[in-house]
């Protein structure tokens, strides 16, 4: 079992731990937590270290008011999408926030514009700010989305919304982005980040590590799998679970009536 580590002065973000609970803020607040200075590197760094320490069971991501992020740095000027690098990938980051055996939620407490809406769109769950605004804007930058938006969009909010949003890379409010079905929850501002953390300590608590892990990693597979695929491996993955002592503890403390002292760590039994 991995242990709680010390955690590096990152540039870009500020990372606080809350007994079970990673909280990540992007922190450029003079830049509306644009996307640069280092942070794509540092928060793909943040990632990995969060989900390697099982200490940790929910990662929230959230950005310094009053913007969760207001997109790529533009201090480029015209050159911010002309010069792409030797390693450059559309992907945003490395290691997208799907890829993590622990949930990520988005607390979007503020404006996301373009890969801000789209790190926020690879998260498990997404929290948003009534009255910020939110678009997948590079059709408008002589750009196309990134950070698997072509994917992702059409999957949650079906192939017309997607058009919608990607073709003409208009704005639009909170209360819209979960009409669409992009998010679950909208909130006044001040109120995403706390009932963003309420909820990342109900799944931290009462929850078990294994089974969420599994459940998280089969909800973004099945993308990709039929429905025989998912009955397959939801019958792997009960297996698993059924010989581990979490499957009788889970039913002790419910009988009990008291908080479940799991064992098993948080990572899909199955891979």
């Amino acid at each position: 079992m991995t242990t709680r580590r010390e955690l590096p002065e990152y540039r870009t973000l500020r990372v606080a731990l809350d007994k079970s609970v990673a909280t990540i803020t992007l922190d450029r607040p003079q830049q509306r937590n644009a996307f640069g200075g280092g942070m794509r590197e540092e928060l793909a760094d943040a990632y990995l270290r969060c989900d390697a320490d099982d200490a940790v069971r929910v990662i929230v991501l959230t950005g310094a008011p009053p913007a969760f992020c207001a997109g790529a740095d533009l201090g480029a000027g015209a050159q911010t999408f002309t010069e792409p690098g030797e390693e450059f990938s559309a992907a945003g980051l490395a290691v997208p926030a799907w890829t993590l055996g622990k949930p990520v939620i988005a607390a979007v407490n503020g404006h996301a514009i373009g890969i801000g809406l789209t790190l926020a769109l690879q998260c498990d769950i997404r929290f948003f700010a009534a009255d910020a605004r939110y678009g997948v804007v590079q059709a408008r930058r002589g750009m196309v989305g990134d950070a698997y938006s072509h994917w992702v969009l059409p999957r949650l909010v079906g192939m017309a919304n997607a058009a919608e949003i990607l073709l003409t890379g208009a704005t639009f409010d909170g209360r819209r982005a979960v009409e669409l079905g992009l998010g679950s929850r909208v909130l006044p501002a001040e109120q995403v980040l706390p009932a963003a953390l309420d909820l990342a300590h109900d799944i931290a608590a009462n929850t078990a590590p294994m089974s969420v892990a599994a459940s998280k990693r089969l909800l973004w597979d099945s993308y990709d799998l039929g429905r025989a695929g998912v009955g397959a491996r939801e019958t792997e993955i009960h297996l698993c679970l059924m010989a581990h002592d979490d499957a009788r503890e889970g039913v002790r403390a419910y009988v009990e009536r008291r908080e479940p002292r799991w064992t098993g760590r948080p990572v899909d039994p199955t891979s």
